[in-house]
């Protein structure tokens, strides 16, 4: 059974005797029963009864109903409803509209909308680019999905999709103040997504790629951002790629050691793989393996996919061939984007000493976190329930916002690597460890900070055009 977590919460509406024991007996069954209670609300009392609120984290569905189970069978006990503390959220979705302008009157009306709006229309009408002072162009942005590779459930449908973009879309909102909204497109045809993105585009300051498959979201990011004018970004791929090499700055710290003399193994060469590759390569690592599913990708094999070419091109300088676990030994970091329980500790004590372990597959990771640390010097994962979560949270909300503050379409190699320095800037020395190299998504200076040196960059390119 997977760990109990905030994520499958529940809240039990019980009936129960009323006596100075009750309340203990009902949060002691529930714990019993494997749940980790995290609170206990009378929220009835009678002569003769109460009624309490239990909340309590579980590990699914099927373990909740065990929860229920065994607080029910207590004497004199019984659960009145159990509701699911996550489905709840989601009721009537996540997002909503409001006005930025009050509309309290006929004077507020006809300068909001007619017939003062005319006049707006009008101007935008003779320069386009008033668009983005004069509307919501400027601080909006489309989360654009097709739903083929939604979080680790797969090709699940633009519907299925959808309470992610929400969240997605809640996170720019509440980290960077940006505002952003779910687009869900019912198609997978590559140029259909091009044409409906570069059809709604005038509305939006930039387009935010989310949850498409690989390889086609590789051309259809390419085309969008050679035909659009507003910046382009596949969170999948830049996202976890500025958030793996923050944490692997501060993991390199800790363990004394430098980008350009570890040998680094990538597991995985989808979309987040390869750019965490190649944003590893622009920072300057020179021994990096990518293993695919049939191992190591090298410059003596043969590839149908450009992607793969382009790895064996540019990595694996040593030209090492073999399985996952074959390329593994005596390398100083892991990587893992993939799949879950592909490695076990065996593997992570032939590293080399004071490895490093970034196994990201989610929910459940490349190997067990827990095992990995009793070899490895540091260890990550994307999870929230073990140190050093990797989340993009961390990178896109802080990205978006700095290029639409300065107002830039061309997202470079060095902006992404500006935004990991940043981010890795929020862990102090006297913070550091091997158990905090990466700061908490609630860090409300974050975002912050990666925008910042988003327009740094910015300026910089511009100012050397010039």
């Amino acid at each position: 059974m997977a760990n109990p977590g905030p994520g499958n919460s529940i809240t039990l509406r019980i009936d129960a005797p009323s006596n100075h024991r009750v309340t203990s007996e009902l949060a002691a069954a529930a714990a019993a029963a494997g749940a980790a209670v995290t609170a206990l609300d009378v929220v009835e009392s009678h002569p003769a009864s109460i009624v309490v609120d239990l909340t309590c984290n579980t590990a699914d569905a099927e373990h909740a109903d065990v929860v229920r189970d065994a607080v029910d069978s207590l004497d004199g006990v019984e659960v009145r409803a159990l509701s699911d503390r996550t489905f709840l959220m989601h009721l009537g979705g996540k997002l909503e509209v409001v006005p930025r302008v009050p509309l309290r009157n006929r004077d507020d009306l006809s300068r909001a909308y007619t017939p003062g709006v005319a006049r707006v229309c009008l101007a935008i009408a003779e320069d386009k680019s008033k668009a983005r002072k004069l509307t919501v162009k400027r601080n909006t942005i489309a989360v654009v999905t097709d739903g083929t590779a939604v979080l680790g459930l797969g090709d699940i449908g633009p519907e299925a999709a959808l309470p992610v973009m929400e969240g997605k879309a809640a996170l720019f909102k509440q980290f960077a103040d940006v505002d952003a909204w779910p687009v869900c497109l019912d198609t997978t045809d590559t140029d259909e997504i091009v044409s409906i993105v570069k059809a709604i585009a005038p509305v939006y300051g930039g387009v935010n790629l989310e949850d498409i498959a690989a390889p086609r979201c590789f051309e259809i990011e390419a085309r969008l951002r050679e035909e659009l004018d507003i910046p382009v970004f596949h969170d999948d791929q830049h996202g976890t790629a500025i958030v793996t090499l923050a944490a692997l700055h501060n993991a390199l710290r800790v363990v004394g050691k430098t980008i350009e003399d570890v040998r680094i193994v990538v597991s995985g060469v989808g979309a987040a793989g390869n750019a965490i590759v190649q944003l590893l390569l622009a920072e300057g690592a020179r021994d990096i393996v990518a293993c695919g599913r049939d191992g190591a990708i090298h410059a003596d094999a043969e590839y149908t996919d450009a992607h793969r070419r382009e790895l064996a091109a540019t990595t694996n300088p040593r030209g090492v061939t073999g399985t996952l676990k074959e390329v593994l030994v005596g390398a100083d970091v892991f990587i893992g984007v993939s799949a879950p329980n592909i490695l076990d500790g065996g593997d992570i004590a032939n590293m080399a000493d004071q490895a490093i372990v970034f196994a990201m597959a989610n929910p459940t990771p490349e190997v067990d976190p827990i095992v990995a640390a009793q070899h490895a010097a540091v260890v990550a994962t994307g999870r929230s329930d073990f140190p050093n979560q990797i989340n993009n949270v961390l990178a896109f909300p802080g990205v978006f916002r700095g290029l639409l503050d300065a107002g830039v379409s061309d997202i470079t190699a060095p902006m992404l690597v500006a935004a990991a320095e940043a981010i890795a800037s929020r862990v102090s020395e006297d913070e550091l460890n091997a158990s905090f190299i990466i700061p908490s998504v609630f860090d409300p200076l974050v975002a912050g900070a990666v925008a910042e040196a988003i327009v740094r960059v910015a300026e910089t390119t511009a100012s050397s055009k010039e």
